[in-house]
């Protein structure tokens, strides 16, 4: 069973740690802010009782989160200068084969996905954090890119499934009038860490 990291423990990390372990996937749910991190654990707790707890690992470094996953989501605001910072971060961390899947309904993951060493390992969720955990449809919707790698899809469908969702694939359409920085393949400068914050 994959190893899932999840970025940020506030109320979407927090549900996507609870489906996926389960669902029987091992879980790292990390944050910077120990409060967070007290919530989540109490939270979770409660919600697994004492079989499925120790499948998730509460950890306070990024580095800790990912050094063994297979997928990583993060969780941070889907703002350009959030989701930039936690890729590069993340690209760094990881080992090559981890695939990235970031909640995103306003940039593109094809932009987002070129400024990793990557692209082929990254795809979007599409979907806001507060539909994701309020769906009742069990629906989910992933945006891919041309380099989207086979592999990659087959894992973020196999782990949607066995949380019971119904996931679809849809290439990203091309926007050449998109105003995104990104647009033009030049990746902003990066920088070392920041506050990252999880706020969804």
């Amino acid at each position: 069973m994959p190893t899932v990291a999840i970025i940020g423990a506030g109320p979407l990390g927090r549900w996507l740690a609870l489906e996926a372990a389960r669902a029987g996937f091992s879980v790292l749910l990390e944050d910077v802010m120990p409060s967070n991190l007290h919530h989540a654990q109490e939270s979770l707790r409660a919600a697994l009782g004492p079989e499925a707890l120790p499948n998730v690992k509460f950890v306070s470094t990024i580095e800790d989160a990912v050094r063994q996953a297979d997928l990583v989501i993060d969780c941070v605001p889907d703002e350009l200068e959030s989701k930039l910072e936690i890729l590069w971060l993340l690209d760094r961390m990881a080992p090559p084969h981890t695939v990235f899947a970031t909640p995103t309904t306003r940039l593109s993951i094809a932009d987002l996905a070129n400024c990793t060493y990557r692209p082929e390992k990254c795809v979007a969720i599409a979907a806001e954090a507060s539909a994701l955990t309020a769906s009742r449809s069990r629906e989910i919707l992933l945006r891919t890119t041309p380099r989207t790698a086979p592999e990659t899809t087959a894992l973020l469908e196999d782990f949607w499934r066995r949380l019971s969702f119904n996931p679809t694939f849809e290439p990203e359409l091309p926007q050449p009038d998109d105003p995104s920085p990104l647009s033009t393949g030049h990746c902003p400068p990066q920088r070392t860490k920041s506050n990252i914050k999880s706020t969804f």
